[in-house]
């Protein structure tokens, strides 16, 4: 009875895994898509960034380099 609960503890370990690995590969893919300004349109609405820090910054995409 023993044997079979770690073996079930290592396939949800195992599965947590690639689980949070499938995850991050997908969330890398999403934001190579995105623009510079949907980046920062999707950080300030989800309050990661307040107004100030989003127009700074959106100001500075404007600038010709």
């Amino acid at each position: 009875m023993g044997r079979l609960l770690v073996v079930l503890f290592v396939i949800a370990v195992i599965a947590v895994v690639v689980i949070g690995i499938m995850l991050a590969a997908q969330r890398r893919a999403v934001s190579r898509q995105e623009s510079p300004r949907e980046i920062l349109k999707r950080r300030y609405a989800a309050g990661e960034i307040d107004e100030d820090e989003y127009l700074r910054r959106m100001s500075g995409l404007d600038q010709d380099w």
